[in-house]
């Protein structure tokens, strides 16, 4: 299959330098619906995806790996605390919105994932493209959802997001990454129902964070002339919204059959172990190849200035 090579030369060197995630299959730290408590090891979403210390505080972490985060209060915590003295983890009343969010302590290079069961294990393919291209993911969503899909206990998307049975983290991340679509086209969901939930999520991430990035990727699927259905169709679907919203988007309408995953699945729409890693490198390229990727501002400015310096003693070329 084309490109066959270079992404098998992709994971390998991914697998070698560490950069695919490790842990996979730890506990996730999230928080609970709207009842400001959470228990470690809850699968519940709104959360890092990684367990807190008994203490309340993370563990260290290094750059692409799932930080923690999930509610340690038992109580709501009122808008007359300075959410600056406030551990990692806690649940802070936004006063701009009226909100439950999570602390968060250091949100420069997060990565606030909205998705379903794609995205919902440690080891999923949105997770590891993300780490490889340098985000630490908070992942918001739940399997069994979507634009219009709900599982029972977790809202669509957008209504998940306005009822509190996810929580957005508290500050300004860089970048929100919205997958999804694939419970929404097993449903039955309409172009119509996608397409208005799509934009009501679209509106309430931009009013909540109006300077992050927001990227939208399609539905995982097997391409339309290889049986891909209303999958494929819902990954077009997509596509269109994201583009009269003036949105970047990823098309994953075809990768299953594009880069050869038929084998690597799981079951009849979820990939295994190993082909999760597979399209974690691809999506990790495609981030890349789209100026997605993460640079430190710390490192970009000591670069500039040496840079400067050596402009102003000649040595540029």
């Amino acid at each position: 299959m084309r490109n066959a090579s270079a992404l098998s030369r992709f994971v390998a060197m991914m697998i070698a330098t560490g950069v695919v995630l490790g842990g996979c299959g730890q506990a996730s730290y999230s928080p609970a619906p709207d009842s400001g408590s959470s228990e470690v090891g809850s699968s519940d979403a709104g959360s890092l995806g990684a367990p807190l210390t008994g203490g309340g505080s993370g563990a260290a972490i290094g750059a692409g790996v799932p930080v923690a985060a999930g509610s340690v209060a038992k109580t709501r915590i009122g808008s007359t605390i300075d959410p600056a003295t406030l551990p990692s983890g806690s649940t802070y009343r936004n006063p701009d919105n009226g909100r439950n969010e999570i602390i968060v302590k250091d949100t420069s290079n997060i990565a606030v994932l909205i998705g379903d069961s794609q995205s919902e294990p440690a080891y999923g393919w949105p997770r590891q493209g993300l780490a490889a291209a340098g985000y630490k993911v908070f992942f918001c969503g739940r399997g069994g959802t979507g634009f219009v899909a709900s599982n029972g206990k977790t809202g669509n998307y957008i209504d998940a997001l306005q009822r509190g049975d996810w929580k957005l983290p508290y500050g300004a991340p860089p970048l929100v990454v919205i997958e999804g679509g694939g419970n929404d086209a097993a449903r039955g969901a309409s172009d119509a129902q996608i397409v208005a939930n799509a934009e009501r999520l679209i509106a309430s991430i931009q009013q909540r964070y109006p300077a992050a990035r927001i990227l939208m990727v399609g539905t995982l699927g097997r391409g339309a002339h290889y049986g891909g259905g209303r999958r494929s169709e819902v990954d077009a679907l997509l596509g269109r919204v994201a583009d009269r919203h003036g949105l970047p988007f990823v098309s994953a309408g075809d990768w299953l059959t594009r880069y050869n995953l038929t084998g690597s699945m799981a079951d009849r729409v979820h990939l295994n172990r190993q082909g999760h890693a597979a399209l974690g490198a691809v999506f990790g390229q495609r981030l890349q190849s789209m100026g997605f990727d993460y640079a430190d501002p710390g490192m970009l400015a000591g670069l500039s200035h040496y840079a400067g310096r050596a402009a102003g003693a000649g040595l540029s070329h």
